[in-house]
């Protein structure tokens, strides 16, 4: 796949505003469940971003692509819909064993499951030089993710729990960004996320605690707002950003989701902010040049794609 010289840089400014959202989301994330359930959460995730994805479309009069759509298309937006479903929950799940920051790198596999599903649905290529930069991603996370392959056994016990719940959310979300650039200018970003929110209010309702809204602080109103704004934004542009960019462009970049989000737990530990939820993160030197990695690897990577313009 060619892309131009402003495609390139659209995609680097949606692909970037995804990550830093991304990046700071399990902060949210862990705060919120303090009081409400990730089922409920959800559900008002999806909620917000229908309300405000739906207005846009219907303005700018974009509805109307719905109308060529085929059943088999339907089917492929309903199973979306199921997998972003598990993909949200499972991920708040994991939130009960591990760390934000260790969630997020735990979830750094779902850049190579989206680069190779590429490759094997959409015909991308990867050559030589991605292929090594892919390799020194995963040095970089082994690097990052190394103080907690030697826990005690209670908490070894802990983190198992969490990478498994962690990895049924990647190979969920991965599904779900295949299946949606799968339809390609049939119907727009926004509109399968559309569709995949409307679905979702309907199929989550029967298993959501509404009388929870009714008991939240206005604290806990910002943090579920917050949640639903990321939702809107970062989904949003990730979905552009696939537009735009190849998968495993886009891939790459989502490797710097995890030191977001170790950035974002040291400030919060920093500051003492929340200090019964939150604690230091067990980063050594090791951990810091699996950092080092990570970056160098996505800048090179992205470096030879402008380099090629």
């Amino acid at each position: 796949m060619t892309i131009s010289g402003s495609d390139f840089k659209l995609g680097l400014i949606f692909v970037s505003v995804a990550v830093f959202f991304w990046g700071i989301l399990p902060i949210a994330l862990k705060l919120s469940g303090q009081f409400i359930d990730p089922v409920t959460l959800t559900w008002f995730r999806f909620f917000m971003a229908f309300a405000v994805t739906l207005l846009l479309q219907w303005r700018f009069g974009h509805l109307k692509q719905f109308s060529h759509l085929r059943l088999s298309d339907w089917l492929k937006l309903m199973l979306a819909g199921i997998l972003l479903i598990l993909n949200y929950v499972s991920f708040v799940y994991s939130l009960d064993y591990l760390a934000p920051g260790t969630a997020q790198l735990n979830f750094q596999t779902a850049p190579f499951f989206l680069a190779f599903g590429g490759v094997l649905f959409f015909k991308e290529k990867l050559n030589a030089f991605q292929l090594s930069c892919f390799a020194t991603l995963a040095i970089g996370m082994l690097l990052f993710f190394h103080p907690h392959l030697t826990l005690t056994t209670d908490d070894n016990s802990q983190i198992a729990i969490g990478v498994m719940v962690i990895q049924f959310s990647v190979l969920s979300w991965t599904s779900y960004a295949l299946i949606q650039k799968s339809f390609g200018l049939k119907l727009s970003p926004s509109n399968v996320l559309l569709f995949i929110y409307a679905f979702g209010i309907f199929a989550m309702a029967p298993f959501s605690e509404f009388d929870t809204f009714t008991q939240m602080s206005e604290i806990d109103w910002l943090v579920v707002i917050f949640c639903g704004a990321n939702t809107l934004i970062a989904y949003g542009c990730f979905g552009q950003a696939m537009s735009y960019w190849p998968t495993a462009q886009v891939s790459a970049m989502l490797a710097l989701t995890p030191v977001l989000s170790f950035t974002a737990t040291a400030i919060v530990v920093h500051f003492a902010w929340w200090p019964d939820v939150f604690s230091a993160d067990n980063l050594d030197g090791l951990s810091i040049s699996g950092i080092v990695f990570i970056i160098v690897s996505v800048f090179a990577l992205q470096s030879r794609a402008l380099v090629k313009k």
